[in-house]
């Protein structure tokens, strides 16, 4: 387990990633899920945020992400720009059962592009659990637009915990065929998800990236 490392220089990578979107959309209890890495959780008050350093287990060495959770940073407006700087990803995040948050995605990478332009971003919709669903796929294109992936997730199961996590440390290390050689260590699921509704949706994002982008002034929901 990385917290009975003594020095965290050790760890020759060291990365700072950036994860924000509105207010309750799961952020904090996405970054909770994570186990092994919590061995030191600090709170930065001039930027109102937490830092989650999680560590991952890949082929090339332990890897070190400090999560800089905003924290309600959403309401510290001008403060924002302190919690990007330096930044060497982030994870946009947004609710897959409330419209507002995911019309509020451009609003987020606008800002990150503004501090931290060209650092690689991953898309994520949380709450793919619930079935009262109301970001369908379809209309989920804002990734596409940017040439980001995105991925639905579940913070409350550990669907996809992974694999933002895991798009991320490929980018930044430049091995795009790294792989994780330890799973993950997460607190157990506080919910169980339904299978056959998560290849469901699998499935009809994979049909939504055939359909093409409808012009921006034609985006409805």
């Amino acid at each position: 387990m990385f917290n009975q490392i003594q020095n965290e220089k050790e760890v020759q990578h060291v990365f700072k990633i950036v994860i924000v979107g509105d207010g309750a959309v799961g952020k904090t209890t996405f970054v909770n899920r994570h186990l092994t890495g919590e061995f030191r959780k600090e709170y930065l008050a001039t930027v109102g945020a937490e830092v989650h350093p999680l560590v991952f287990y890949t082929e090339i060495g332990p890897v070190l992400l400090n999560i800089w959770d905003t924290a309600g940073q959403e309401v510290f407006g001008g403060l924002r720009d302190g919690y990007y700087i330096q930044a060497h990803g982030a994870i946009v995040m947004f609710d897959v059962t409330s419209r507002e948050t995911y019309k509020n995605v451009p609003v987020w990478y606008r800002d990150l592009v503004r501090v931290a332009d060209k650092i690689p971003m991953v898309l994520v919709g949380n709450k793919c659990d619930i079935k009262d669903r109301k970001v369908r796929a379809k209309q989920i294109i804002f990734h596409r637009r940017k040439n980001i992936p995105y991925y639905d997730i579940s913070a409350k199961s550990n669907y996809n915990f992974e694999k933002p996590f895991l798009y991320l440390i490929r980018r930044l290390t430049g091995n795009h065929s790294l792989n994780f050689t330890v799973a993950p260590s997460l607190a157990p699921p506080i919910i169980q998800i339904n299978q056959k509704d998560m290849q469901k949706n699998e499935q009809e994002l994979e049909e939504a990236t055939k359909i093409p982008l409808p012009q921006e002034d034609e985006e409805e929901f």
